[in-house]
């Protein structure tokens, strides 16, 4: 089996492990930015295999430039995607901070502590 048998391309932003819907930034970024083991990582994700951790360090390791920049470009869409979701909530977190507000200001009134 070759290395890139371990991966399906979908886009050039999005790649993943065969037969899985885990894409290589989610491994990278615990291995990268965590910083965990090989086996840690396949503790965490345990319907991938710990081979399939090493074929994506490798293929990270063969491919640092390309896909140093894919990890990159996938954190900044992760920040842009965050401050979208905090000028443009959902209707929905919106009442339920509201409704927090609300029982916080009760509880307040009350004397009683607020628990979470």
């Amino acid at each position: 089996m070759q290395l890139k048998d371990h991966f399906n391309f979908l886009r050039p932003d999005d790649i993943r492990l065969q037969a899985s819907r885990i894409g290589i930034e989610t491994m990278l970024y615990e291995y990268l930015f965590r910083p965990r083991t090989p086996e840690e990582i396949a503790n965490i994700y345990t319907s991938l295999t710990l081979e399939q951790v090493y074929a994506t360090l490798l293929y990270y390791l063969h491919n640092k430039e390309a896909v140093g920049q894919y990890i990159t470009e996938w954190l900044e869409w992760g920040e842009r995607m965050q401050e979208e979701q905090r000028r443009n909530p959902r209707p929905v977190y919106e009442k339920i901070r509201k409704l927090r507000s609300a029982r916080d200001a009760m509880s307040k009134a009350d004397g009683n502590p607020v628990s979470v």
